[in-house]
């Protein structure tokens, strides 16, 4: 990482966990420059770069203002990645399980209608070879991975699986999304994957859309710590 991403990482972090709270400003530039021992020039690619991020905002003679967190990019790795390691409650993780849950919803009711043989195989295979590593957890998110992906494709939607893919990619394997993971909690999901399965081969569009919906929900309450209240899941 070079010096402007260093940084920029640092403010980002200090920005999430309130040491530079919304509405105040950061230190002057010289302040900065003195702080991380580098010049001007990299601090102000790093003020760039928080711009581009959504979590500052340059005011004529207020200097770099700190924007609420209703401004930030929260597809941004970095952004992302801090606000989840800095949420005792979950209730980021939560918001990005609703997320998942609505869109892939709709994916797998897409994918009803649309898969063909071909997909329908691989799914198959997929949730067999998930029966065959139910003691391997690091292999089952693996298939897991590959199950979900392969419905997101076969529902043609590129958008809705380009943000489900964007957030999962910042969370899939830290501790606090990925949770407790055993046998019988392997072979629970994989009951809700075969049940996913099973309505897409059938064309059931309403009912692979209500199992992936089941399933989500089912697979992040059982991976999830009791911290704070997982109210925002509730339909």
């Amino acid at each position: 990482m070079n010096l402007t991403g260093a940084i920029t990482t640092e403010l980002v972090g200090r920005i999430v966990r309130g040491e530079h709270a919304p509405g105040t400003s950061l230190p002057p530039e010289p302040a900065l420059c003195e702080s991380f021992s580098v010049s001007r020039t990299v601090i102000r690619e790093a003020m760039k770069v928080l711009q581009e991020k959504g979590l500052v905002q340059v005011r004529q003679g207020a200097g770099t203002m700190v924007t609420p967190p209703s401004m930030w990019n929260m597809l941004d790795e970095l952004v992302l990645g801090a606000v989840v390691a800095e949420d005792e409650t979950l209730g980021v993780l939560d918001d990005l399980v609703v997320t998942r849950r609505l869109l892939e919803s709709d994916m797998a009711q897409v994918a009803a209608r649309t898969a063909d043989a071909e997909t329908v195989a691989a799914l198959r295979d997929l949730v067999d070879r998930m029966e065959q590593v139910l003691h391997d957890p690091v292999a089952y998110r693996e298939y897991d991975h590959a199950f979900h992906d392969t419905i997101m494709r076969a529902s043609g939607n590129r958008i809705a699986r380009g943000v489900v893919r964007a957030l999962e990619s910042q969370v899939f394997h830290t501790a606090r999304y990925t949770g407790r993971t055993d046998r019988d909690l392997c072979a629970a999901s994989n009951r809700g994957h075969r049940l996913i399965c099973e309505r897409i081969a059938a064309g059931d569009a309403a009912g692979a859309a209500e199992a992936m919906f089941t399933h989500i929900t089912e697979a992040w309450l059982v991976r999830r710590s009791d911290a704070g209240e997982p109210g925002r899941l509730d339909r």
